[in-house]
């Protein structure tokens, strides 16, 4: 006769590999992850608009973060950083975010490459070997559009393990606000711990930063006067940055001991056995 096997002991054992299986993947196999630095502002746009002295702080803040040779251990010998972003002519009330990266001090070929949808799928092969970071532009007043923020959600994988071996991402405001370039959503998708942001455009007056933000090197002056586009309901497992005069959070950074992945639920170990 066949051996007859406890098809429930074969599901529990099952599940429990599956778990462990989670388990090593949100550890990531790193003893820290990388430098993680979003924000609802569009520096990119105030750079060149508004109080651009401000913006460009943000942005040269954020950039040395997330490039920090002290803990970004692609820096040394992959200095540049991979600008994303669309070459859509420019719709009323925005520009091209690069301009404003380019007012902040950066060199296009030197200290970045700037890549949209038709490049950015094979360039994202290059994380770690020619680029120590990603750096990801606005949707409003940036061009980043729908095409190239679906190419990073789909290999976020990819990203997290990036960041989990110690690479760095900066990610500006991403609201679909303005002339409406990313209408299917996934803002932020790319980072899979829950972080949501919501469209929330507004005058940058009473903005406050945190303790936190301030030992980044930030200053209230560097976060009022310009218009910001995006709210996060949470901080994950990142620090605040900064926040509105309602409490709302405007920014985020941090270097958490791993990039978490996506849960792995009872209902989804559930369907497995259907």
């Amino acid at each position: 006769m066949p051996a007859r096997y406890d098809l429930s002991a074969v599901r529990r054992a099952l599940v429990a590999l599956l778990v462990a299986g989670a388990a090593l993947a949100i550890s990531g196999g790193s003893a820290g992850a990388g430098s993680i630095f979003i924000t609802g502002h569009d520096p990119d746009f105030h750079s060149l608009a508004g109080n651009p002295a401000g913006a460009q702080r943000i942005n040269q803040v954020a950039i040395s973060f997330v490039t920090d040779t002290a803990f970004n251990p692609y820096a040394a010998g992959a200095p540049m950083f991979l600008f994303v972003e669309s070459n859509i002519p420019v719709p009323s009330g925005h520009i091209r975010g690069k301009n404003g990266v380019i007012a902040s001090g950066y060199v296009e070929g030197a200290d970045f490459e700037h890549h949209d949808v038709s490049t950015l799928m094979a360039e994202l092969n290059l994380l770690g070997t020619k680029y120590c970071a990603i750096v990801v532009a606005s949707d409003f007043g940036g061009t980043l559009t729908q095409g190239e923020l679906d190419v990073l959600n789909a290999r976020r994988t990819d990203i997290v393990n990036f960041l989990n071996a110690g690479g760095g991402l900066y990610a500006m405001s991403e609201s679909n606000g303005g002339a409406g370039l990313t209408p299917s959503g996934g803002h932020f998708y790319f980072l899979p711990f829950v972080i949501t942001s919501t469209l929330f455009n507004q005058v940058e007056s009473g903005i406050t930063v945190t303790p936190y933000g301030a030992s980044l090197g930030l200053t209230n002056a560097d976060v009022n006067g310009n218009v910001s586009h995006c709210i996060f309901l949470g901080a994950g497992p990142l620090n605040v940055v900064d926040v509105d005069p309602a409490g709302d959070i405007l920014s985020l950074a941090g270097r958490p001991e791993t990039v978490p992945v996506e849960a792995v639920t009872w209902g989804k170990l559930r369907s497995l056995f259907r």
